[in-house]
């Protein structure tokens, strides 16, 4: 029989790393194909790709940043 205190805790830690991975990946993405679809619509050549780029880094690690501290509140 398998503990369950040890199933939540393994649960709860995968839920965080796909938490995590979705939030980077999701901002990212967004912020890259948005500043390709900008780039293309104004004629620039990667200045939006790379301000969607920055921009997409920035949220993700504010995100993963809440994600933390609302995981490591409950944790105490």
């Amino acid at each position: 029989m398998q503990n369950p205190k040890r199933f939540k805790q393994t649960m709860r830690a995968l839920t965080l790393m796909s938490t995590i991975s979705s939030y980077l990946l999701g901002s990212i993405l967004v912020g890259v194909f948005g500043g390709r679809w900008l780039d293309s619509y104004f004629g620039t050549n990667s200045l939006f790709l790379i301000l969607g780029l920055l921009l997409g880094l920035g949220t993700g690690s504010y995100g993963v940043i809440m994600v933390i501290r609302h995981f490591l509140k409950d944790q105490v």
